[in-house]
């Protein structure tokens, strides 16, 4: 009964869920279900368990949140997003609008602008490349999901991504964690996205595909499609009603200006991670005022906050006189950030209940037994629970809470370094959490004017099996040779 009620709790997430239901609603009507069927205390579970365990989360990672969100809405209204768009399409051209696309993505998702704001001045932009080069407008999702929503949230050393912030304080990881291997895994799903993008487009061309029917969805249209808007703000850290609140300016900054804080992010993340923080006097971190914990516990997690405000502040320096609206602007990103944490601490605290039933050593020991290295377990936890919650951070959270510890300590018994955990539990998140319920896809698509049958498949290939072939990879190189 127990193990029947801890599925139906997770049916009665996802199908909801599905249909737009509000995640803060869904998420402890489940959690209490799984607990009915398990006849545990379920008032005691809910405030007790479910609370604790999303209040910890909110605890822990929400300052990443509210930074992440505040600069990717400053980067939007201030024009340092278009201006690096511009500059891409200007440099590379239709005869390289694939590529154009896909670097402009990346560039600015590792400089920590949220993945939503990309999302809107992307979309046009691939739509005037593409139109002109005549590819095919099916496309546009998948080479926007490969700049922006795979190797730079999951691989490249340093992201400033949430999905690379969630490991650190279980594994005692910084956000550079394996990152010879991590470039590696980059590289890999670069090529392989590349790779396919290029087959389809010239495909198209020998069969006489060209670009076709549909435009962009306006900002406008997505903030007021509340199923839409639910289902964007369990997947990703950024509330996409929050675009069209703030003014953009009419005069970006030239390149260098737009760059910047993107460069800032990058080298202070770099200096914190691995110089400033380390040669720092933290003992005073053990006293019970603090919680008594170390360094390792909360160091990448500050690198990042330190990196994000260090970015923040130069962009208001460089870009003050031109955003129309700063408070508007700097209202909307703090708004931004509220709902997509709570919905992600709400997918954990149903994590935390499912994780405290008496059925769960069922499932605990199905995948700690999973043959092969604790590496092989750990990513097909990561991968099913994004995969089943549609959220890579909610789907790495609730692994690492239930079985970081255990993970830890089998990787400590036979020699293996937490680095190598966390990066394969980050790239692990972000493969099958793009299933077709993702609210990120959904939301792509409806930005692009495109339909899950015209696109989706293309998305796999690039979003689920680069990743995938990335990921195996880095299991059997990093098992053989350790992480560098």
């Amino acid at each position: 009964m127990g193990l029947a009620g801890m599925l139906g709790g997770l049916g009665l997430l996802i199908a909801l869920a599905f249909r737009g239901w509000s995640v803060l609603l869904l998420a402890p009507i489940a959690a209490l279900v799984a607990a009915l069927f398990s006849r545990e205390p379920l008032l005691a579970h809910w405030t007790q368990t479910f609370m604790g365990s999303a209040a910890e989360f909110l605890a822990r990672f929400f300052p990443l949140f509210l930074l992440g969100a505040l600069f990717g809405k400053l980067m939007e209204d201030s024009g340092s997003v278009t201006a690096i768009a511009t500059f891409m399409t200007q440099r590379m051209g239709p005869q390289r609008a694939m590529l154009a696309v896909v670097l402009a993505g990346a560039m600015v998702t590792y400089g920590g602008v949220s993945l939503f704001v990309a999302f809107f001045v992307l979309a046009p932009m691939a739509q005037e490349l593409f139109c002109t080069a005549n590819i095919p407008r099916r496309l546009m999702p998948a080479a926007i999901v490969l700049g922006t929503s795979t190797f730079t949230m999951s691989a490249l050393p340093g992201t400033p991504s949430i999905q690379n912030a969630i490991p650190m304080p279980f594994f005692g990881t910084t956000p550079f964690a394996a990152p010879g291997l991590g470039i590696l895994a980059a590289l890999i799903m670069l090529g392989f996205g590349l790779w396919w993008l290029g087959r389809e487009e010239r495909r198209a061309k020998r069969i006489g595909e060209g670009f076709g029917d549909g435009a962009p969805m306006p900002a406008g249209r997505l903030a007021t499609d509340e199923k839409l808007r639910e289902r964007a703000t369990a997947a990703r850290e950024f509330d996409p009603a929050e675009i069209v609140h703030g003014k953009q300016t009419d005069r970006p900054p030239s390149i260098t200006l737009a760059v910047l804080p993107l460069v800032v992010v990058v080298a202070v993340n770099l200096a914190m991670s691995q110089f400033i923080l380390p040669a720092l006097d933290t003992h005073y971190l053990a006293d019970p005022r603090f919680g008594g914990v170390s360094l390792a516990d909360l160091g990448g997690i500050w690198a990042v906050i330190t990196a994000l405000t260090c970015a923040i502040v130069t962009v208001l320096a460089v870009s003050h006189g031109r955003l129309p609206a700063p408070r508007a602007t700097l209202d909307a990103g703090a708004n931004a950030a509220v709902l997509p944490a709570m919905n992600v601490a709400s997918l954990v605290g149903f994590g935390a209940v499912v994780a405290a039933m008496p059925a769960f050593a069922v499932v605990r020991d199905a995948v700690l037994g999973i043959g092969g290295s604790p590496l092989v377990s750990l990513a097909v936890a990561t991968n099913s629970l994004a995969a089943l919650t549609g959220s890579a951070s909610g789907g790495l959270t609730i692994a690492l809470d239930a079985l970081g510890a255990t993970y830890l300590e089998r990787a400590t018994s036979i020699g293996l370094d937490p680095a190598l955990l966390h990066r394969v539990a980050v790239i692990g998140s972000g493969t099958l959490d793009s299933l077709p319920h993702n609210g990120a896809v959904v939301t792509l698509l409806a930005v692009c004017g495109s339909t899950h049958r015209e696109s989706y498949r293309d998305i796999v290939i690039v979003g689920i099996v680069g990743p995938v072939i990335a990921l195996v990879f880095l299991i059997v190189i990093g098992s053989m040779v350790g992480p560098f």
